[in-house]
């Protein structure tokens, strides 16, 4: 246990183990095959990633994307690991050189992608393989949401590989598709941990019933109220991606679109810069973001309405993996709902995908707490509103709608029931576009008795209709609208309708900051606050060892790690060490570039124990003697001590024997073993007869934990 939270920090930077974590290691280490579900950003690699150094053996991890394969490499990497993966990326010289690293066993990760693994079997089987993870595990499951044949034939491993353990990881799964996943891969009683889907750092909310226009100029104004943080716009089509970062563009957003239809290099390059902040906006189909590890996304909107909430929350889940606070917009229209149909009738699951669709438009209809149907969706109860969604923070106004809805049902009546949403709002609000007068729509008696309402209210108000059931839509007759019966009853007075008020869009942007050109890029920005100077600072020199080291940013030290170092302002490596994201490897390479920043910056005044720690050590390393640094530094031996013990608990390579000698070492460690395990220092005062004094047992104890986590 000792050494598994030795390597948590020194490997990763953590004290502690997120929920879940260490029971799926532990069980994993045990020999036993594992189903963890986590949500995105919530630690899943970490509980693969770790027991290839407690293991001391090979770990083989199954990964749908060579992008995504490629982040997590570069993490590993970046702390200290040996990992790498075999794709076309590679030459035949580079892939030699990964395999005979394999063979050798000092690898402690190969990634690989389902074709690759099952091509490559015979091999593998003459590796010291420890554990196979399967990340993305959604894929081998026909329920799931992103079903790939390639996925099904992975239960080989079961057969080629009996004695190894199988650890499958999923972000989205419901019941379902995790009794099929651990079906499908051949599960042997597996121990099944499933976090909570709650992301409670995401805003959730929905905006329905805009036309474009009016979407366009909100998008755009968001943006420009959130300078200087990366976002994500989901669309549905190609051309949408391409319409929508043309908008963005306009607006003075440094933006580039993302499709399939895009050849390999171009979208490589657009993720890369994205990664690597020299993009602030994405406008992509879905087939961006699986490979995205980035943590600081600040936000995403969905420009239309996802085809169920699987998608949706793994494509809302690539915002704020870092923890921090970030946001989440979805728009939708009847015209998505119509076009989301027409792909669900025609696809291979008609049934399921429609029953998807059925609620995730309930989801963007709801006018109660979103995240409680979110995730109550997939299994895990949730009775609380959060009060971090549209609903929560500003309840629905409803108001009597049957009047609205008698005029809306008695002009599709009069139209014979041979409109769409438009053609009746047109009628409604008494159009005289080309079309109506053609049908003679304009001589109805209904024509114009709604012209005191704005086409965006009653396509919303419509919407609504349509969802609770006064209208049905005919999708093999061009999407005219029907009254139902519950239609015909209102319209005849015979029952009533509660609606609820469209939210206005947004009338005004807020200022936002000059985009940086990128001459300017390094020069450290007016900053209201010292500590804002100092975040500038950092961020800056994140930058520069980026581009130096060839990664993104956030893999040198992420934004809560950032946040951290600007409200600590660590002043020497004990300190730094103490920020949750600074691995003792990280520490090592990028310490003093830190240090010195944030003393450059003025640091912090106050003097700590860090910084006492620190002037004893100074003084150690010019080689004086326990009594000589007690006298240098006006304090007693047993002070002194006490510094030393704390510096040596910290992995400082300090020499033991320069303050212990070998002989008191021993008789401190008998002591340790026949007292059983106490740490109280009287206790091994009078044990030892009061020959060892108890700074030099307090240094003896130390050196003997540290030697017992080696």
């Amino acid at each position: 246990m000792t050494q598994t939270y030795n390597y948590l920090k020194q490997y990763f930077g953590y004290d502690q183990f997120r929920p879940n974590q260490l029971e799926a290691i532990e069980q994993c280490l045990a020999g036993r095959d594992v189903m963890l579900v986590m949500p995105t950003g919530g630690g899943k690699s970490l509980c693969f990633q770790l027991p290839s150094l407690l293991m001391g053996k090979l770990v083989v991890v199954v990964s749908p994307l060579i992008a995504l394969m490629k982040d997590q490499v570069d993490n590993l990497r970046a702390n200290g690991f040996e990992a790498a993966a075999l794709n076309s990326s590679h030459t035949v010289v580079q892939e030699r050189n990964i395999l005979d690293t394999c063979h050798e066993g000092r690898m402690n990760l190969l990634y690989l992608s389902p074709e690759r693994l099952l091509s490559e079997i015979s091999l593998l089987s003459h590796l010291n393989i420890g554990l196979f993870a399967i990340d993305e595990a959604h894929c081998i499951s026909a329920w799931g949401h992103d079903f790939r044949p390639e996925y099904t034939k992975l239960s080989l491993l079961k057969e080629k590989f009996p004695a190894v353990p199988v650890m499958a990881l999923t972000a989205t799964a419901d019941k379902i598709t995790r009794k099929d996943i651990m079906s499908q891969l051949r599960l042997e009683d597996p121990a099944i941990f499933v976090a909570s889907f709650n992301r409670p750092n995401l805003s959730l909310a929905v905006r329905s019933g805009l036309v474009a226009r009016d979407k366009y100029r909100e998008i755009t104004r968001f943006i420009a109220s959130h300078p200087d943080q990366s976002g994500i716009i989901y669309c549905l089509s190609r051309k949408e991606t391409e319409k929508m970062a043309e908008i963005v563009r306009e607006s003075g957003i440094i933006c580039a679109h993302y499709h399939a239809g895009m050849d390999s290099d171009s979208r490589k390059k657009v993720q890369d810069d994205f990664i690597n902040d020299k993009l602030q906006v994405i406008c992509a189909t879905i087939a961006f973001g699986l490979g995205i590890d980035k943590p600081d996304v600040r936000w995403v909107i969905h420009n239309n309405l996802p085809k169920n909430l699987e998608s949706y929350y793994q494509e809302i889940g690539r915002s704020g993996r870092d923890g921090l606070p970030s946001e989440t917009i979805l728009y939708y229209s009847t015209q998505d709902l119509i076009m989301l149909r027409q792909f669900a009738e025609s696809s291979g699951q008609r049934e399921l995908q429609l029953e998807k669709l059925q609620r995730m438009q309930q989801f963007a209809e709801a006018d109660v707490c979103r995240r409680r149907i979110l995730i109550t969706y997939f299994g895990e109860p949730f009775e609380e509103n959060c009060g971090n969604c549209d609903v929560c923070k500003q309840p629905r106004e409803h108001f009597d709608g049957t009047t609205l809805a008698q005029k809306a049902v008695s002009a599709l009546l009069r139209m014979e029931e041979k409109a769409g949403v438009h053609m009746l709002i047109d009628v409604l609000r008494g159009s005289r576009r080309a079309e109506v007068i053609e049908n003679k729509y304009h001589t109805l008696k209904t024509y114009g008795a709604g012209a005191g309402i704005s086409y965006y209210d009653w396509q919303a108000y419509i919407l609504q209709m349509l969802n609770l059931g006064v209208f049905e839509m005919a999708y093999d007759e061009n999407f005219c609208l029907k009254v139902t019966q519950y239609g015909k009853d209102i319209v005849f007075g015979k029952k009533t309708l509660q609606l609820v008020k469209p939210k206005p869009f947004l009338e005004k942007a807020p200022g936002r900051k000059k985009t940086p050109s990128r001459e300017t890029i390094f020069e450290i920005p007016e900053a209201v606050s010292p500590d804002e100077q100092l975040r500038d600072k950092l961020s800056i020199l994140r930058r520069k060892l980026a581009v130096e080291e060839q990664v993104p940013p956030y893999i040198i030290f992420n934004d809560s790690t950032l946040n951290e170092l600007v409200g600590k302002k660590p002043m020497n490596r004990l300190q730094l060490l103490d920020i949750t994201g600074i691995s003792n490897y990280k520490a090592d390479k990028y310490g003093n570039a830190i240090l010195e920043t944030i003393m450059q910056a003025g640091g912090s005044s106050k003097r700590s124990k860090g910084n006492t720690y620190l002037e004893t050590y100074e003084l150690m390393k010019r080689g004086m003697e326990l009594e000589d640094i007690a006298r240098e530094r006006n304090l007693s031996t047993t002070t002194i001590s006490s510094h030393i013990a704390a510096l040596i608990s910290k992995a400082e390579d300090i020499d033991i024997h320069n303050f212990v000698t070998h002989d008191e070492l021993e008789s401190v460690r008998k002591a340790k073993e026949t007292i059983n395990q106490t740490e109280r220092l009287k206790e091994y005062f009078e044990h030892l007869n009061g020959e060892i004094p108890y700074g030099k047992i307090r240094l003896a104890l130390a050196e003997l934990t540290r030697n017992s986590q080696d």
